[in-house]
């Protein structure tokens, strides 16, 4: 990402916007785990234990935190799998311990005690769904503490680079990269081990790198732009040849209904910092495609978080002169550059900002390509 003023500003803002927003979701997502655990009609889920006539009169006015968007992505790292938190759900470990949770939850009600002997693994499905909602919260968790620790530096430093940014993403990722995941929700009072300390499982690689695996680059294609019918072909036939998510998603569609992000972008856009507000004001446009420009704005954000997580895990320092060294980390990375082929990487480094510039420095064309081209042009500008 080339280190200009205008991405230094872009970035760091909506990282200061992302990691309050990042707050709200990781506490919900955590609520939701210990609080809601087996809950048939969770009607106040999003209510994190307080219900108030003044927050349910916000929440039908849709003045809220759309936690939504927090579900899609717990969904998308459900369905993906990756990493020692997926591999722990199906440990026989984990389906003793689910069934005595699922056993306390129900002792009290013969009708779900019913349920779960002629259904035996919907429960169980159910609290493995629900450990992720922990998962993803206490990855969340760790993620905001970097991003607003981020906006607080700036502050005190106001001529922060890219690769300063980088550096202070890699610096938490590392720093908490052995913190322990653990869950145990509370049922009638009492707390109950589900993912245990002696699971082993932690930040770095259990949860940090499969989020970047499901939601950075697999997801799901957003439904309505694309058909999920088998005999149309628009989706891979193959799980791992997915490419839906944050790393490649076209910002064009952010603001449409029934598109994932919208939601993030509303959040974000409740939580701008002021002097990134103003900048998207001096932009062509104005605030009438800010969900757009915010998506823009996260995607430059998301590629720095990428180049922070895979320095942090490459075996060894990328700065390593030593021969052997290097190979390791070209081995390491080979992989994942060349899925960075097919994502707005490129897209998001442009320079130019304005239509017309935009326009200006494309090659000249003949008459016919020009007309052929003009309104994939102007819609992209």
């Amino acid at each position: 990402m080339p280190d200009s003023s205008s991405n230094r500003l872009e970035v760091i803002g909506i990282l200061h916007s992302y990691g309050q927003v990042l707050d709200a979701y990781s506490q919900n997502l955590i609520f939701i785990a210990d609080h809601q655990f087996l809950e048939l009609f969770p009607v106040f889920k999003y209510f994190n234990g307080e219900i108030t006539l003044g927050k349910w009169l916000r929440y039908l006015w849709h003045d809220r935190i759309n936690y939504e968007f927090a579900e899609y992505c717990m969904k998308a790292m459900l369905w993906h799998g990756g990493g020692g938190l997926d591999r722990y759900l199906d440990t026989p470990e984990f389906v003793e311990r689910a069934k005595v949770a699922i056993r306390a939850k129900f002792r009290f009600n013969p009708l779900l005690q019913g349920l779960n002997f002629l259904c035996p693994d919907f429960a169980l499905e159910q609290v493995r769904m629900l450990a992720m909602y922990s998962g993803l919260g206490q990855f969340w968790r760790v993620m905001s503490d970097i991003f607003l620790a981020l906006a607080k530096r700036r502050e005190s430093e106001p001529q922060l680079t890219l690769p300063d940014v980088v550096a202070h993403i890699q610096q938490g990722l590392v720093a908490a990269a052995n913190k322990p995941i653990t869950y145990a929700p509370c049922i009638w009072g009492r707390r109950y081990e589900i993912i245990p300390l002696s699971a082993g499982l932690t930040f770095l690689p259990d949860t940090a790198l499969p989020y970047v695996e499901a939601v950075f680059f697999r997801s799901f294609p957003f439904m309505g732009t694309v058909s999920y019918n088998a005999q149309a072909h628009q989706i891979p036939a193959e799980q791992a040849d997915f490419a839906y998510g944050a790393l490649y998603a076209d910002p064009l569609p952010v603001g449409s209904a029934g598109i994932p992000p919208t939601l993030l972008m509303q959040d974000m856009m409740r939580h701008l910092p002021g002097y990134l507000r103003e900048h998207y004001r001096r932009q062509p446009r104005g605030e009438d495609d800010l969900r757009v420009k915010i998506c823009l704005s996260f995607q430059k954000a998301m590629f720095c978080v990428t180049t922070a997580a895979l320095r942090a895990l490459a075996p060894f320092p990328l700065e390593t002169q030593d021969p052997q060294q290097q190979l390791a980390n070209r081995e390491f990375l080979a992989p994942w550059l060349q899925r960075l082929l097919g994502s707005r990487l490129l897209r998001v480094q442009e320079e130019v900002d304005t239509p017309t510039q935009r326009i200006l420095t494309q090659p000249k064309m003949d008459s016919r390509r020009r007309c052929q081209d003009a309104p994939r042009q102007s819609f992209e500008a």
